[in-house]
Protein backbone atom coordinates (compact mmCIF):
# COMPACT_ATOMS: atom_id res chain seq x y z
CA UNK A 1 0.00 0.00 0.00
CA UNK A 2 1.50 3.38 -1.04
CA UNK A 3 1.13 6.66 0.94
CA UNK A 4 -1.35 8.12 -1.61
CA UNK A 5 -3.89 5.60 -0.64
CA UNK A 6 -3.91 7.77 2.74
CA UNK A 7 -2.84 11.27 1.54
CA UNK A 8 -5.51 12.12 3.98
CA UNK A 9 -3.63 10.94 7.19
CA UNK A 10 0.47 11.55 5.83
CA UNK A 11 1.72 14.14 3.61
CA UNK A 12 5.05 13.19 2.06
CA UNK A 13 7.44 16.42 1.34
CA UNK A 14 10.55 16.19 0.31
CA UNK A 15 13.63 18.22 1.61
CA UNK A 16 13.96 21.67 -0.04
CA UNK A 17 16.87 22.35 -2.02
CA UNK A 18 17.79 19.03 -2.51
CA UNK A 19 18.58 19.02 0.84
CA UNK A 20 19.10 15.94 3.35
CA UNK A 21 18.99 14.91 6.60
CA UNK A 22 15.81 16.86 7.90
CA UNK A 23 14.42 18.34 10.92
CA UNK A 24 11.71 19.94 11.66
CA UNK A 25 9.96 21.65 14.59
CA UNK A 26 6.78 23.34 14.64
CA UNK A 27 5.78 26.35 17.25
CA UNK A 28 3.32 26.91 18.74
CA UNK A 29 1.85 29.93 16.08
CA UNK A 30 1.86 27.70 13.92
CA UNK A 31 5.38 28.14 12.38
CA UNK A 32 7.21 25.45 11.06
CA UNK A 33 11.20 25.69 11.61
CA UNK A 34 13.19 23.13 9.07
CA UNK A 35 16.71 22.29 9.05
CA UNK A 36 18.99 20.57 6.52
CA UNK A 37 22.21 19.46 5.13
CA UNK A 38 23.77 20.21 1.63
CA UNK A 39 26.88 19.84 0.21
CA UNK A 40 29.69 17.49 0.36
CA UNK A 41 28.96 14.69 2.84
CA UNK A 42 32.20 15.26 4.98
CA UNK A 43 32.31 18.73 5.11
CA UNK A 44 28.93 20.57 4.03
CA UNK A 45 26.75 23.24 5.41
CA UNK A 46 23.27 23.73 7.43
CA UNK A 47 20.32 25.55 6.61
CA UNK A 48 17.34 26.77 8.30
CA UNK A 49 14.14 27.67 6.79
CA UNK A 50 10.42 28.73 8.16
CA UNK A 51 6.69 28.57 6.48
CA UNK A 52 3.10 27.09 7.61
CA UNK A 53 2.96 23.15 7.08
CA UNK A 54 2.33 22.34 3.68
CA UNK A 55 3.16 26.03 2.40
CA UNK A 56 6.01 27.47 0.52
CA UNK A 57 9.30 27.95 2.71
CA UNK A 58 11.10 31.24 3.17
CA UNK A 59 14.60 31.98 1.76
CA UNK A 60 17.27 29.55 3.53
CA UNK A 61 19.88 31.10 6.18
CA UNK A 62 23.08 29.20 6.23
CA UNK A 63 23.10 28.59 10.22
CA UNK A 64 26.82 27.63 10.04
CA UNK A 65 28.78 30.27 10.21
CA UNK A 66 32.51 28.76 8.79
CA UNK A 67 31.50 26.96 5.25
CA UNK A 68 31.80 23.58 5.56
CA UNK A 69 31.83 22.94 8.94
CA UNK A 70 28.74 19.85 9.46
CA UNK A 71 28.97 16.41 8.72
CA UNK A 72 26.04 14.29 6.89
CA UNK A 73 28.75 10.92 6.57
CA UNK A 74 27.18 8.40 8.90
CA UNK A 75 23.66 9.70 9.09
CA UNK A 76 23.58 9.76 12.61
CA UNK A 77 26.03 13.15 13.17
CA UNK A 78 24.08 15.71 11.73
CA UNK A 79 22.43 18.73 13.28
CA UNK A 80 19.14 19.38 15.61
CA UNK A 81 17.29 21.78 16.34
CA UNK A 82 15.23 22.71 19.23
CA UNK A 83 12.12 25.92 19.92
CA UNK A 84 12.41 27.48 23.63
CA UNK A 85 10.02 29.61 24.70
CA UNK A 86 9.83 32.62 22.50
CA UNK A 87 10.02 30.28 19.44
CA UNK A 88 14.07 31.44 18.91
CA UNK A 89 15.61 27.80 16.86
CA UNK A 90 18.68 26.70 18.30
CA UNK A 91 21.26 24.18 16.11
CA UNK A 92 23.89 21.78 17.38
CA UNK A 93 25.67 19.24 15.40
CA UNK A 94 28.53 17.50 15.27
CA UNK A 95 31.85 19.49 13.52
CA UNK A 96 33.65 18.25 10.12
CA UNK A 97 37.03 17.59 10.41
CA UNK A 98 38.23 21.00 9.87
CA UNK A 99 35.83 23.00 11.65
CA UNK A 100 36.70 26.06 14.27
CA UNK A 101 36.41 26.47 16.77
CA UNK A 102 38.07 23.27 17.48
CA UNK A 103 38.93 21.43 20.87
CA UNK A 104 42.28 20.67 21.77
CA UNK A 105 41.87 17.29 20.52
CA UNK A 106 39.07 15.61 18.53
CA UNK A 107 35.83 17.17 16.60
CA UNK A 108 34.14 19.98 18.10
CA UNK A 109 30.34 19.79 19.42
CA UNK A 110 28.95 23.09 18.00
CA UNK A 111 26.47 25.22 18.45
CA UNK A 112 24.44 28.51 17.35
CA UNK A 113 21.12 30.32 17.72
CA UNK A 114 18.86 32.58 15.71
CA UNK A 115 20.08 35.86 16.42
CA UNK A 116 18.61 38.69 18.13
CA UNK A 117 17.34 40.58 15.08
CA UNK A 118 16.36 37.32 13.55
CA UNK A 119 17.90 37.77 10.13
CA UNK A 120 20.97 35.66 10.81
CA UNK A 121 22.32 32.91 12.82
CA UNK A 122 25.38 34.07 15.78
CA UNK A 123 28.75 32.93 15.12
CA UNK A 124 29.29 29.19 16.18
CA UNK A 125 30.69 28.13 19.33
CA UNK A 126 32.12 25.04 20.38
CA UNK A 127 30.83 23.67 23.86
CA UNK A 128 33.27 20.91 24.09
CA UNK A 129 35.86 21.87 26.67
CA UNK A 130 37.29 18.56 27.81
CA UNK A 131 35.16 15.59 27.28
CA UNK A 132 37.02 14.60 24.27
CA UNK A 133 36.39 11.77 21.85
CA UNK A 134 33.26 13.23 20.17
CA UNK A 135 31.89 10.62 17.21
CA UNK A 136 28.56 10.12 17.06
CA UNK A 137 27.47 13.31 17.28
CA UNK A 138 25.19 14.68 20.05
CA UNK A 139 22.31 16.41 20.07
CA UNK A 140 19.95 19.57 21.93
CA UNK A 141 16.76 20.66 23.73
CA UNK A 142 15.32 24.00 24.56
CA UNK A 143 12.15 24.14 27.04
CA UNK A 144 9.97 27.50 27.77
CA UNK A 145 11.47 28.95 30.48
CA UNK A 146 14.77 29.82 28.82
CA UNK A 147 16.90 26.33 29.66
CA UNK A 148 19.25 24.98 26.68
CA UNK A 149 21.14 22.15 27.06
CA UNK A 150 23.66 20.74 24.18
CA UNK A 151 24.24 16.71 24.99
CA UNK A 152 26.84 14.23 24.01
CA UNK A 153 28.87 11.32 24.22
CA UNK A 154 32.49 10.93 25.13
CA UNK A 155 35.38 10.46 26.90
CA UNK A 156 36.93 11.60 29.86
CA UNK A 157 40.13 14.33 28.94
CA UNK A 158 42.82 12.39 27.75
CA UNK A 159 41.28 9.11 28.57
CA UNK A 160 41.00 6.45 25.60
CA UNK A 161 40.06 3.27 27.36
CA UNK A 162 37.00 2.26 24.68
CA UNK A 163 33.50 2.68 24.57
CA UNK A 164 33.19 1.28 28.20
CA UNK A 165 34.90 4.52 29.51
CA UNK A 166 32.67 6.75 27.55
CA UNK A 167 29.54 8.47 29.19
CA UNK A 168 26.55 11.52 27.87
CA UNK A 169 27.96 14.97 28.49
CA UNK A 170 25.89 17.61 29.06
CA UNK A 171 26.46 21.87 28.61
CA UNK A 172 23.90 24.11 30.03
CA UNK A 173 22.20 27.58 29.54
CA UNK A 174 20.13 29.28 31.77
CA UNK A 175 19.85 32.55 29.88
CA UNK A 176 18.67 30.77 26.17
CA UNK A 177 21.84 30.39 24.69
CA UNK A 178 23.75 33.34 25.24
CA UNK A 179 26.38 31.29 27.99
CA UNK A 180 26.70 27.82 28.59
CA UNK A 181 28.29 26.20 31.38
CA UNK A 182 31.32 23.63 30.99
CA UNK A 183 30.06 20.07 30.11
CA UNK A 184 29.18 17.53 33.21
CA UNK A 185 28.46 14.23 33.29
CA UNK A 186 25.03 13.03 33.05
CA UNK A 187 24.07 10.10 35.62
CA UNK A 188 26.46 8.26 37.85
CA UNK A 189 26.14 5.20 36.53
CA UNK A 190 28.71 3.98 34.43
CA UNK A 191 27.17 2.21 31.22
CA UNK A 192 29.20 2.80 28.64
CA UNK A 193 28.45 4.89 25.46
CA UNK A 194 28.47 3.08 21.85
CA UNK A 195 30.42 5.84 19.77
CA UNK A 196 28.58 5.38 16.74
CA UNK A 197 25.62 5.66 17.78
CA UNK A 198 23.49 8.85 17.80
CA UNK A 199 21.62 10.30 20.69
CA UNK A 200 18.68 12.33 21.46
CA UNK A 201 18.38 15.12 23.88
CA UNK A 202 14.22 16.62 24.60
CA UNK A 203 13.00 19.02 26.37
CA UNK A 204 8.89 18.51 27.36
CA UNK A 205 6.25 20.92 27.73
CA UNK A 206 6.84 20.45 31.38
CA UNK A 207 10.74 21.14 31.74
CA UNK A 208 11.81 18.01 31.90
CA UNK A 209 14.92 16.78 30.63
CA UNK A 210 15.43 13.41 28.81
CA UNK A 211 18.52 11.91 26.68
CA UNK A 212 18.48 8.85 24.87
CA UNK A 213 21.66 7.02 24.32
CA UNK A 214 22.74 3.41 23.43
CA UNK A 215 24.91 2.00 26.16
CA UNK A 216 28.28 -0.21 25.56
CA UNK A 217 29.80 -2.38 28.27
CA UNK A 218 31.47 -5.43 26.69
CA UNK A 219 28.13 -7.74 26.77
CA UNK A 220 25.32 -6.11 25.00
CA UNK A 221 24.37 -2.59 23.81
CA UNK A 222 21.41 -1.35 25.23
CA UNK A 223 18.88 1.27 25.03
CA UNK A 224 19.25 3.93 27.84
CA UNK A 225 16.61 7.38 28.98
CA UNK A 226 18.49 9.43 31.26
CA UNK A 227 15.78 11.69 32.74
CA UNK A 228 15.97 14.86 35.11
CA UNK A 229 12.72 17.01 36.41
CA UNK A 230 15.69 19.65 38.37
CA UNK A 231 16.92 20.95 34.73
CA UNK A 232 19.68 18.84 33.80
CA UNK A 233 21.21 18.33 37.50
CA UNK A 234 19.88 14.84 38.54
CA UNK A 235 18.99 12.15 36.40
CA UNK A 236 17.11 8.86 36.79
CA UNK A 237 18.18 5.71 34.38
CA UNK A 238 15.52 3.93 33.07
CA UNK A 239 16.81 0.72 30.22
CA UNK A 240 14.84 0.76 27.23
CA UNK A 241 15.68 -2.37 25.43
CA UNK A 242 18.78 -4.88 25.38
CA UNK A 243 20.60 -6.14 22.81
CA UNK A 244 23.13 -8.54 22.86
CA UNK A 245 25.31 -7.46 20.17
CA UNK A 246 29.09 -7.13 20.42
CA UNK A 247 29.52 -4.57 17.31
CA UNK A 248 28.47 -0.85 16.96
CA UNK A 249 24.86 -0.70 14.73
CA UNK A 250 25.05 2.85 13.78
CA UNK A 251 21.84 3.70 15.29
CA UNK A 252 19.65 6.51 15.66
CA UNK A 253 16.81 7.28 18.31
CA UNK A 254 14.61 10.71 18.61
CA UNK A 255 12.64 11.66 21.30
CA UNK A 256 9.13 13.70 20.93
CA UNK A 257 6.06 14.90 23.15
CA UNK A 258 2.72 14.13 22.96
CA UNK A 259 -0.36 14.40 25.43
CA UNK A 260 2.36 14.69 28.21
CA UNK A 261 4.07 11.65 27.53
CA UNK A 262 7.34 11.01 25.87
CA UNK A 263 7.49 9.40 22.45
CA UNK A 264 11.22 7.24 22.08
CA UNK A 265 12.42 5.36 18.72
CA UNK A 266 15.17 2.93 19.13
CA UNK A 267 16.26 0.19 16.71
CA UNK A 268 16.87 -3.21 17.63
CA UNK A 269 18.11 -6.38 15.40
CA UNK A 270 16.68 -4.90 12.23
CA UNK A 271 13.31 -3.45 13.63
CA UNK A 272 12.18 -0.50 15.23
CA UNK A 273 10.39 0.36 18.57
CA UNK A 274 8.25 2.45 20.07
CA UNK A 275 8.38 3.30 24.14
CA UNK A 276 5.91 5.62 25.84
CA UNK A 277 7.43 7.17 28.62
CA UNK A 278 5.59 8.90 31.78
CA UNK A 279 8.05 11.69 32.46
CA UNK A 280 5.98 11.76 36.35
CA UNK A 281 6.51 7.94 37.09
CA UNK A 282 9.02 7.01 34.58
CA UNK A 283 6.65 4.24 33.60
CA UNK A 284 7.53 2.58 30.28
CA UNK A 285 4.99 1.24 28.14
CA UNK A 286 6.53 -0.33 24.77
CA UNK A 287 4.08 -0.45 21.69
CA UNK A 288 3.59 -3.79 19.71
CA UNK A 289 5.33 -3.18 16.58
CA UNK A 290 4.32 -4.86 13.34
CA UNK A 291 7.20 -7.09 11.92
CA UNK A 292 7.58 -5.97 8.61
CA UNK A 293 10.59 -8.35 7.60
CA UNK A 294 12.84 -5.91 6.23
CA UNK A 295 15.68 -4.36 7.83
CA UNK A 296 14.66 -1.05 9.55
CA UNK A 297 16.28 2.28 10.44
CA UNK A 298 16.39 5.40 11.90
CA UNK A 299 12.73 5.27 13.21
CA UNK A 300 11.00 8.77 13.86
CA UNK A 301 7.91 9.20 16.00
CA UNK A 302 5.01 12.02 16.21
CA UNK A 303 1.67 12.15 17.67
CA UNK A 304 -1.46 14.45 16.79
CA UNK A 305 -4.08 16.10 18.93
CA UNK A 306 -6.39 13.20 18.42
CA UNK A 307 -3.70 10.71 20.41
CA UNK A 308 -2.98 8.84 17.46
CA UNK A 309 0.86 8.36 16.79
CA UNK A 310 3.29 8.59 13.54
CA UNK A 311 6.17 5.80 13.54
CA UNK A 312 8.32 5.84 10.38
CA UNK A 313 11.38 4.25 9.28
CA UNK A 314 13.60 3.66 6.25
CA UNK A 315 14.37 0.02 5.28
CA UNK A 316 17.00 -1.38 3.26
CA UNK A 317 19.37 1.63 3.99
CA UNK A 318 23.35 1.33 4.82
CA UNK A 319 26.60 2.81 4.53
CA UNK A 320 25.94 5.29 1.39
CA UNK A 321 23.14 3.88 0.46
CA UNK A 322 19.46 5.17 0.61
CA UNK A 323 16.40 3.14 1.22
CA UNK A 324 12.59 2.88 1.55
CA UNK A 325 10.67 4.86 3.65
CA UNK A 326 7.84 3.01 5.68
CA UNK A 327 5.79 4.14 8.23
CA UNK A 328 2.61 3.10 9.87
CA UNK A 329 -0.27 5.11 12.34
CA UNK A 330 -1.15 3.71 15.63
CA UNK A 331 -4.73 4.65 17.70
CA UNK A 332 -4.81 6.87 20.72
CA UNK A 333 -4.91 3.04 22.18
CA UNK A 334 -1.38 2.20 20.67
CA UNK A 335 -2.99 -0.62 18.30
CA UNK A 336 -1.78 -0.38 15.00
CA UNK A 337 -4.60 1.15 12.28
CA UNK A 338 -5.50 0.05 8.80
CA UNK A 339 -3.08 3.42 7.99
CA UNK A 340 0.25 2.19 6.62
CA UNK A 341 2.39 2.53 3.50
CA UNK A 342 5.55 1.67 1.94
CA UNK A 343 7.03 3.41 -1.03
CA UNK A 344 9.18 6.95 -1.51
CA UNK A 345 13.13 6.46 -1.29
CA UNK A 346 15.23 7.89 0.84
CA UNK A 347 18.22 9.82 -0.24
CA UNK A 348 22.00 8.32 0.82
CA UNK A 349 22.90 9.54 4.22
CA UNK A 350 19.81 10.98 5.19
CA UNK A 351 16.91 10.60 7.93
CA UNK A 352 12.97 10.83 8.42
CA UNK A 353 11.24 14.36 10.29
CA UNK A 354 7.60 14.75 10.87
CA UNK A 355 5.25 17.11 12.82
CA UNK A 356 1.58 16.58 13.00
CA UNK A 357 -0.47 19.60 11.07
CA UNK A 358 -3.37 21.18 13.19
CA UNK A 359 -6.05 19.34 11.65
CA UNK A 360 -4.24 16.45 13.11
CA UNK A 361 -2.99 14.81 10.21
CA UNK A 362 0.87 14.67 9.91
CA UNK A 363 3.71 16.28 7.37
CA UNK A 364 6.45 13.98 6.74
CA UNK A 365 9.94 15.21 5.62
CA UNK A 366 12.16 13.18 3.45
Amino acid sequence: MTAAAHASDVQFMRTPNGGIQPQAALAPNGTLHLIYFKGEPMAGDIFHVTGKPGQSFSKPKRVNSAPGSAIATGTIRGAHIALDGGDRPHVAWMGSRDAEPRPKEGAPMLYTRLNDAGDQFEPQRNLLTWATGLDGGGSLAADRQGNVYVAWHAGPEGHDAGEEARAVFVARSTDRGKTFTRETRAGEQRTGACGCCGMRAFADSAGNLALLYRTANGESRDMNLLLSNDQGKNFQSTLLSKWAIFKCPMSSATLTEAGGRILATTEKAGQVALNIIDPKSSKTTGLRIPDTGKAAKHPIAVGNKRGEFLLAWIEGSGWNRGGTIAWQIFDAQGKPTSAKGRGQSSPTWSLLSAVARPNGDFLLFY
